[in-house]
């Protein structure tokens, strides 16, 4: 799909998401905001045009799978659940409030959440898990896993790494919302994980290097995948923290802060305008 006009419904969705984001963010007193909004454009692009699902049947079984391994960007990925119809917009309102059925933490409780996520480390180990079930059930089935490169810290990310190109899953994609930060600082200062790259195609993976903010890209990249048959692809997306909101971008204090209602103000000033 390369259409201008589809391209830019895209960009649209993903302005929107954004301003949704805010809004929940402010509505629920809650944080996480610049890792919500790093991946943004990614979770558009994946449920607006890539991943096989049927929101009138979320568990419908030959759909394809997608878990967010970063579990605390959960605001982005119901903002886009949400827009895609698989609950109604209205109900984002309540996120993070008593009642309401959206936590902070993805939950799979949430209509289209495969997976409980949040402690770090986990996610791509379920999507090798489910790429070898599709396997041995001979389904057509994909699985998609989107991880943080903070979360690329833990041990068990290797492992799960290893295990997907040993088996050859090339039904497994994984991407990694490199926005160059993580909780406690910047990811070269923390843990530097470079050659990333060069680390994954040592363990067996087909790997791409994008711009995880641009729409036409990330969708040739996936629409490309799996990139090479017997290995599991990867794409390595450079984002920024914060994305879309000046004040935000790649400022740490993000990663925790809350909104004034002042500060939302100003945010949803600057979406309405882009």
């Amino acid at each position: 799909m390369k259409d201008p006009e589809q391209i830019k419904e895209l960009e649209e969705q993903a302005r929107q998401v954004r301003r949704d984001i805010i809004r929940m963010c402010l509505a629920g007193k809650s944080s996480h905001i610049g890792t919500a909004l790093s991946a943004v454009d990614m979770l558009v692009v994946m449920y607006f045009n890539t991943l096989n699902v049927n929101p009138g049947e979320p568990q419908w079984p030959g759909r394809d799978r997608f878990i967010l391994s970063k579990g605390h960007g959960g605001a982005a990925l119901y903002a886009v659940l949400a827009r895609r119809g698989f609950f109604p917009v209205a109900d984002l309102d309540g996120y993070c409030s008593d009642g309401s059925f959206m936590i902070g933490h993805c939950d799979r409780k949430v209509p289209g959440v495969e997976v409980s996520t949040g402690s770090l480390g986990h996610g791509l180990s379920i999507g090798v898990g489910m790429a070898l079930a599709a396997r041995y059930d001979k389904a057509s089935s994909r699985v998609f896993v989107l991880l943080g490169d903070g979360e690329c810290d833990e041990g068990a990310v290797w492992e799960a790494a290893m295990s997907a190109g040993h088996f050859g899953l090339d039904g497994l994609t994984a991407l990694v919302d490199h926005n160059k930060q993580q909780a406690l600082g910047h990811v070269v200062d923390v843990m530097t994980l470079e050659p990333l790259a060069e680390k994954f195609k040592a363990f067996g993976w087909s790997v791409r290097e994008i711009d995880g903010h641009d729409i036409r890209e990330i969708v040739e990249v996936l629409d490309r995948t799996p990139f090479e048959k017997g290995r599991p692809s990867m794409i390595i997306a450079n984002t920024v923290k914060g994305k879309g909101v000046s004040f935000m971008e790649d400022e740490l204090l993000w990663h925790y802060k809350s909104l004034t209602e002042e500060e939302a103000g100003k945010a949803l000033a600057e979406l309405e305008r882009r």
